[in-house]
């Protein structure tokens, strides 16, 4: 059975794109089920180029990514959750919807590299090291049995993965 993960950065543009990216991007080369999503409470309606570079620089298929708002995972035909995970500090502040399924819930905070000085260049090494950051993590949280664990275990076992 698929594990769906969704992740939350408020305007659905760089750092949640970068995680759906190499959440989906390792699951397939580890040859696991597990589907990463990303949205918005705010989505800008773009995503930012810089994260898309950052991608396809890394192999990472983009086609059909967009910024969406987290409404299109709170209706009856959405897949249903098993986490979601906020990556900036006002999305995990903000009063999420309700999530059937009760999802066990996660924030992975990383600086915005939008906002990152130097220029275009600066910006391009401020996305490449965030996706590196998020890479990294979205590897051990696929080492993770998550068929064996209750929401308590995997609870525990990501707020571990955060502490690395």
């Amino acid at each position: 059975m698929t594990t769906h993960v969704l992740i939350l950065c408020t305007h659905n543009s760089a750092r949640s794109v970068l995680s759906e990216g190499m959440l989906n991007h390792w699951a397939k080369v580890l040859g696991k089920d597990v589907r990463a999503h990303s949205a918005g409470s705010a989505p800008s309606g773009r995503i930012n180029p810089f994260a898309l570079e950052a991608l396809g620089n890394a192999g990472v298929d983009t086609a059909g990514y967009r910024s969406k708002s987290w409404d299109e995972f709170t209706g009856p035909d959405a897949p249903g959750m098993r986490i979601v995970i906020t990556v900036c500090d006002s999305a995990a502040a903000e009063t999420c919807p309700y999530w059937p399924g009760s999802p066990v819930k996660m924030h992975w905070g990383y600086p915005d590299p939008s906002n990152a000085a130097g220029g275009d260049e600066g910006k391009r090494v401020a996305f490449e090291l965030t996706r590196q950051a998020v890479g990294y993590r979205m590897l051990q949280l696929l080492s993770l049995p998550f068929d064996s664990m209750n929401n308590a275990e995997l609870q525990r076992a990501l707020e571990d993965i955060s502490k690395n």
